[in-house]
């Protein structure tokens, strides 16, 4: 993958949720799976990737990630359910 991504990882449906950004989406979510990432994600078992967005660009990625980290947390869950309603898992999807 060229460029980065943003996302946000979720422990349940409606549950605690991380938002960041990455140059390797597969690397960085693997990570969080195993619980390698020490912080927010590990201490609440952020685990299931339950939205992403790809850009060019990792700076834009960046950029997106701290405006989407000031945001209220119904504006987020929003953004998760207009594309994911049931929170679905998306690691199994971006693997294949």
């Amino acid at each position: 993958m060229a460029g980065g991504a943003v996302y946000m990882m979720a422990n349940r449906k409606q549950g605690a949720i991380y938002t960041g950004s990455t140059s390797n989406l597969l690397a960085r979510i693997f990570q969080h799976r195993e619980r390698l990432v020490e912080g927010h994600s590990k201490t609440y078992g952020c685990t299931r990737l339950v939205w992403f967005e790809i850009h060019d660009d990792l700076q834009n990625a960046r950029h997106r990630e701290l405006q989407i980290k000031k945001w209220k947390r119904s504006w987020k869950i929003r953004l998760i359910e207009s594309g994911n309603p049931d929170w679905k898992d998306l690691w199994f999807d971006i693997r294949a």
